[in-house]
């Protein structure tokens, strides 16, 4: 067998050398890369009161012709489709409401003919329009259903028989029976009609704003790249083949590639942030890619240098080492309820000025366990602070052992308690730390996905199933809500707020959380009226009207759908039977779980381990479908 070829010595020092340079040149150029974002929106441009958004542009502007809008007398602003022109009355996400352009003044109702619009692939009237028409030979076309909605004149009075201003015959245009996606308005002359009026009913809403809303979308085929890489593509609902962008939860923007784009957002101190002012903390912007930069070619160096020594060091058998394996037992083991003894002592001074004063300003959530505030340590870390209520010296007492209990808890889903002070004379003060994506009530009202929704309430029963069925004396919140709720980074639910005196053990949990359920559905925050008229349109079957509008619930997959159906059944039964014992939290985290899990939520065993330790409830929690009981309504 020939010798293996072996490089001489000066020939094997020459490679390292020129290896040990490139890669260190290569390395300091990736790492001299920034991946920051601006830190603000693009500004849009103003007609009065308006703001201008891609793709809609004025005249000075230079972009596709399709969207162009004119604002005349800095103040009104005009949409150009076919040498027609229409006054914009509203910008939505979706569309924009137009004024009738053939109408220079306000009527009670309108000839077919007085809007020539016809669809195009930008542009078709929008499926949320509901149609009031006059003198119609057929009254087929009436459906009884879209006269609740309360529909107003352009005089501001309500179209009622009363008012002298009765809509005659109302369709929703959403029925598709006599009009379809892509019709103009005229084909309801056919039907023996004579005029019309129109309005846009929002989802989520009873009450028309007068005008005719326009959908607008963007040709699939037009460009290889039309959102951004943060942004989502949704159909357009009455443009075949067209789509919008949306940027995905987390980020910000128009999300398309020639407007802003989508920019890292996050809540901080009451306000939206972007870009690089989401990272500060986590990344410390760009000094630490310079610093990077600097000591990665001298990490490798010096791991080229230690490789190079150990591989001249003389081989050690096992038997020539001594090695203690307790002592690798005991430094190495951590006990899982020994994270409280972390737990630090403040004083009522600290957190008062942590605070500044606990000022409304840094109010957060109030609520019946006391008031959440939000505020920044000497050493600039962000913190809550629960100022708990408490009436009297033996409250107190109950709260300081209820205080040491909680801290006891390990768990993903509580927040982490720092510290907490018991100073005489004040309120007990529990203090968390602060998740980076604030409170879920903010994160609501900015918009999340629904996959994201599930998640996070289903991690919630999980913990609160836990805290009062296997822990003794049983932990209940008293009080859950947005409000309570915290997202860290991946947006995971990170609870505060527990009810900590022993007085407040009526449960109440279950309508708390059904109230939490429906938050989470219509992305509204609930009170008593409103609780009682949503569970009245579910029950009705008409969930889709109180649905968060920011979902498209409409252009989700049927499987979703479902899932928003289920959920809100939850909430149903939460209410229903939540009182008398027959549908409790564990069954409610047991079917959110489920429902989470079929979302696209990785579901992973390790973490329904850590909320269910007690092998018997985790068996309750993991029944199939067929076994899980229903109470019949």
């Amino acid at each position: 067998m020939p010798p293996l070829f072996l490089p001489s010595s000066s020939s094997s020092s020459s490679s390292a050398l020129f290896l040990l340079l490139l890669l260190l040149l290569t390395l300091q150029t990736l790492t001299s890369i920034s991946l920051s974002q601006p830190d603000t929106l693009r500004s849009p441009e103003k007609c009065g009161n308006f703001s201008v958004s891609f793709p809609f542009y004025l005249l000075s502007s230079s972009s596709s012709v399709a969207f162009r809008l004119s604002c005349t007398n800095s103040s009104t602003l005009y949409l150009h489709i076919n040498h027609q022109s229409y006054q914009i009355i509203e910008f939505f996400t979706d569309g924009l409401l137009v004024d009738f352009p053939l109408s220079p003044s306000c009527h009670q109702f309108n000839d077919l003919r007085s809007f020539p619009f016809s669809a195009s692939q930008f542009f078709s009237i929008s499926l949320e329009n509901v149609i009031g028409l006059y003198d119609c030979e057929d009254s087929s076309l009436c459906k009884a259903g879209c006269e609740t909605n309360d529909l107003f004149g352009c005089d501001g009075r309500e179209e009622d028989e009363t008012s002298g201003g009765d809509i005659g015959c109302c369709y929703p245009l959403s029925d598709h029976s006599a009009w379809r996606a892509g019709d103009d308005l005229s084909v309801f002359s056919k039907y023996g009609c004579r005029g019309f009026s129109s309005w846009v009913v929002p989802r989520g809403t009873n009450r028309g704003i007068r005008g005719v809303k326009l959908e607008w979308g963007i040709p699939r085929n037009s460009s290889e790249a039309v959102c951004d890489r943060e942004a989502r593509t949704v159909n357009a609902t009455a443009i075949e083949g067209s789509v919008r962008c949306v940027c995905r939860d987390g980020f910000v923007g128009d999300g398309f590639v020639h407007g802003t784009g989508c920019l890292k957002s996050c809540y901080k101190d009451g306000k939206e942030l972007y870009g690089d002012k989401c990272e500060i903390k986590k990344h410390k912007g760009k000094k630490l890619t310079v610093l990077a930069g600097v000591l990665a070619p001298l990490f490798i160096l010096g791991s080229l240098l230690a490789l190079f020594c150990l591989l001249k060091r003389p081989v050690i058998t096992h038997t020539d080492q001594q090695f203690d394996i307790s002592t690798a037992t005991t430094t190495t083991s951590v006990s899982f309820r020994k994270g409280y003894n972390k737990t630090r002592l403040f004083t009522y001074r600290e957190l008062e000025e942590a605070t500044k004063g606990f000022q409304d300003s840094q109010k957060l959530t109030q609520g019946k366990t006391g008031t959440i505030y939000s505020g920044n340590l000497t050493n600039g870390t962000r913190v809550i602070v629960h100022k708990v209520l408490c009436e009297n010296q033996i409250e107190f007492m109950e709260i300081s052992s209820q205080i040491d209990h909680l801290s006891a808890v390990l768990h993903r889903n509580l927040a982490r308690i720092i510290g907490f002070c018991m100073d005489i004379g004040y309120n007990p003060l529990v203090v968390y730390e602060y998740p980076v994506n604030g409170l879920l009530g903010d994160r609501l009202h900015l918009g999340l996905d629904w996959c994201k929704r599930v998640n996070i309430v289903a991690e919630v029963a999980g913990l609160l199933a836990l805290l009062q069925y296997e822990n003794y004396p049983p932990i209940l919140h008293n009080n859950i809500a947005s409000g309570y709720i915290f997202l860290d980074e991946d947006f995971q639910a990170k609870v505060t707020g527990f009810g900590l005196q022993r007085k407040q053990r009526i449960d109440t949990s279950m309508y708390d959380f059904a109230v939490l359920l429906l938050e989470i559905v219509t992305g509204l925050k609930q009170r008593e009226e409103t609780v009682t008229q949503a569970l009245q349109r579910i029950r009705n079957g008409k969930l889709e009207e109180i649905v968060d509008p920011s979902m498209y619930v409409h252009e989700q997959p049927v499987a979703f759908r479902e899932q928003i159906g289920l959920v809100a059944d939850i909430a149903t039964r939460c209410v229903l039977f939540g009182g008398d014992g027959k549908f409790g939290m564990v069954d409610a985290a047991r079917e959110l779980l489920q429902i989470a899990g079929n979302s696209g939520w990785d579901k992973k065993e390790d973490g329904i381990e850590e909320t269910f330790s007690n092998s018997s409830l985790l068996q309750m929690i993991s029944m199939s479908p067929d076994s899980i009981y229903l109470p019949k309504t």
